[in-house]
C-alpha cells in the first residue's frame, strides 16, 4: 500500500514472547500477529502472522511454553525477525496501531527487535491501548481488565496467548465494551446502576478517612452499594464514555509541562501491571552498572527524548520500604489549575548509586544531541544533609472529562497481609495525602522519564505502584 492519507486502516497487532527467567534478561519475540481494521466497518482487510525464530533457542524456557505453548520444536524452521521485518515495517508504519497493553509492552518489543537489527522501527500515526482505553470508560468491571478476564467477563472463551487469536479476541472485547457503553449512555439513570468495581480492593472515603476493606467472594454479578465507581454515576452532560480527545490528549500528549519536566502518559511509563509483570521491576543490587545506558528515541512531533536501558530494555525500578520524608506536595499545577502530585522519600546508597549513573549518561547525551538547557539532579544532596540523599517521586496524572485522577496502581498493607488495591470514593488529594504522609514506608515500583523543558533538563522517577505499609 502507499504511505499517506489512504493508510487509515487500524493495525490491531499482538507478539508473544519468551518469558525472562532472570533480571534483566530481555524478551525474545516468538510470534507476531496483526489484522488490518477498516475503521468505519470494523472489518478485516488484511492479516498477517508467523512465528520467529530467536537468535538463540534456549532463550525458550519452560515457563514461556506453558504461557503461549510455543515450544523450540514449534519455530525451528521459522524466520528470524530480521527476515520478517520488512513485513512488519510496511503493516505498522504510519498506520493508527492497537492493541492490549501495547504502549507498556509491545511498542518497547517491537522497538527493541528493530534496534537489534540495526534497523529503524516503525512509528505509529496514533495509539489505541485498548487497557488503558476500558479501564478509563468501562471501569473495572472485569477485574484486573487483562484480555483474559475481559473475554471471560463477555463469555467469548478462553485466551489462548496466540498472536493472531488474541488481536481478534481484542477486537470483539472493544467491539463487546462499546456495544454496553452506548446502551448506558443512552439511558444513563438507569444503566449506571450496574457499573461496579472489583471487590478484590479497598475503598476509602474522604468523609471516613480510613480504608475500608471490601467484602470477599462478592463476583463482579453480584453488587453492592459500597463498591460502586463514583466517577461513573457522573451524568453524560460531564462525561461522555464515547468521547475521545480528552483520552487521547491523556495518553499521547504533548509534553505536560511541570517544576522538574515533563510527563507523557503516553510514554513506556503509563502505569499499569496488567501484563508486563512487577518482577520486570529491578531492585537496585539487581541493576548491572555496565548494562545501563541511555539512547535517543522518536517522541512527539519529530522530537526526540532520552530514554534508560537497562540491556535492551527500559529500566524500571523497585525499591522497598523508602521512607516518606515530605508528605504530597501539590504546589505546582498545570496550564488549567491541575495539581501536579509528588511526594519525597530517602534514598538508599544503592538506589543513589544507579541514578547517580544514569544521571551522568543522561546528561552527557543530553549535551551531545545539542540541549543547553540546565541539568537538575534527579537524587537531591543538600548542603546540611550530604548524608541524608532524598529523590522525588512523581504521581502521573490524566484528566478524563471533567474528572482529574492519578493513574498510579496504589495498594495498601497491613503488618503481613496480602496487600489491597485501594479504590478511591473520589480522586480527591485530600485522600491521598491522609494515606501517603511523613514517615511513612512505600515499596515504589517506578520508572524513569527524560524531560527537557523551559531550559531546565534532567530525569524524573515516575511511580508505576505504589504499596503504603500501614505499620
Amino acid at each position: 500500500m502507499m504511505m499517506g492519507d489512504e493508510r487509515m486502516e487500524v493495525a490491531f497487532f499482538d507478539v508473544e514472547t519468551t518469558v525472562p527467567t532472570r533480571p534483566g534478561q530481555g524478551f525474545a519475540i516468538l510470534e507476531f500477529g496483526a489484522i488490518l481494521v477498516c475503521p468505519r466497518k470494523l472489518v478485516e482487510q488484511e492479516t498477517y502472522s508467523t512465528l520467529v525464530r530467536p537468535t538463540d533457542l534456549s532463550l525458550i524456557p519452560t515457563l514461556s511454553v506453558r504461557c503461549n505453548g510455543i515450544n523450540p520444536e514449534a519455530i525451528t524452521s521459522a524466520p528470524t525477525f530480521a527476515e520478517i521485518a520488512e513485513k512488519v515495517y510496511e503493516i505498522l508504519h504510519g498506520r493508527i496501531w492497537a492493541g492490549h497493553n501495547i504502549l507498556k509492552f509491545d511498542c518497547h518489543r517491537i522497538r527493541e527487535a528493530f534496534a537489534g537489527i540495526n534497523k529503524p522501527a516503525p512509528e505509529p500515526k496514533g495509539i489505541i491501548d485498548t487497557l488503558a482505553l476500558l479501564t478509563q470508560r468501562f471501569g473495572r468491571r472485569a477485574g484486573d481488565m487483562k484480555l483474559a478476564s475481559l473475554a471471560t467477563y463477555f463469555g467469548l472463551g478462553q485466551q489462548l496467548h496466540r498472536s493472531l487469536d488474541d488481536v481478534r479476541m481484542n477486537l470483539e472485547v472493544l467491539k463487546y465494551c462499546a456495544t454496553v457503553l452506548f446502551m448506558e449512555s443512552s439511558l444513563p439513570d438507569i444503566f449506571t446502576e450496574n457499573s461496579w468495581v472489583s471487590p478484590n480492593a479497598i475503598t476509602r472515603s474522604r468523609t471516613i478517612g480510613r480504608a475500608t476493606p471490601e467484602k470477599t467472594g462478592v463476583s463482579a454479578d453480584t453488587p453492592s452499594p459500597s463498591t460502586k465507581i463514583e466517577s461513573h454515576v457522573e451524568s453524560t452532560a460531564e462525561i461522555n464514555p464515547f468521547n475521545m480527545d480528552k483520552l487521547e490528549e491523556s495518553l499521547l500528549s504533548e509534553v505536560m509541562e511541570d517544576e522538574s519536566g515533563s510527563y507523557s502518559p503516553g510514554s513506556s511509563t503509563t502505569a499499569t501491571e496488567n501484563f508486563i509483570g512487577w518482577t520486570d521491576f529491578l531492585e537496585p543490587n539487581e541493576i548491572s552498572v555496565p548494562s545501563v545506558s541511555v539512547s535517543l528515541i522518536p517522541f512527539y512531533r519529530g522530537s526526540q527524548k532520552i530514554q534508560v536501558l537497562h540491556d535492551y530494555g527500559e529500566l524500571l525500578v523497585c525499591c522497598r520500604r523508602m521512607k516518606v520524608r515530605f508528605d504530597i506536595s501539590k504546589k505546582y499545577v498545570n496550564k488549567v489549575g491541575w495539581p501536579r502530585l509528588s511526594f519525597v522519600v530517602d534514598a538508599s546508597s544503592d538506589l543513589c548509586k544507579i541514578l547517580d549513573v544514569v544521571d551522568d549518561r543522561a546528561q552527557k547525551l543530553s549535551v551531545d544531541s545539542g540541549s543547553s538547557s540546565e541539568w537538575r539532579p534527579v537524587v537531591t544532596r543538600k548542603p546540611a544533609f550530604m548524608n541524608y540523599p532524598t529523590v522525588r517521586l512523581n504521581l502521573p496524572t490524566v484528566i478524563d472529562g471533567n474528572i482529574f485522577r492519578w493513574i498510579t496502581e496504589i495498594y495498601q498493607k497491613e503488618s503481613s497481609t496480602t496487600e489491597k488495591l485501594v479504590i478511591f470514593s473520589r480522586f480527591d488529594v485530600e485522600e491521598l495525602e491522609s494515606l501517603i504522609t511523613a514517615g511513612t514506608f512505600v515499596d515504589a515500583y517506578f520508572s524513569l522519564d527524560s524531560y527537557d523543558v523551559q531550559q531546565n533538563a534532567g530525569i524524573r522517577l515516575v511511580a508505576n505502584k505504589l504499596i503504603v505499609h500501614s505499620t
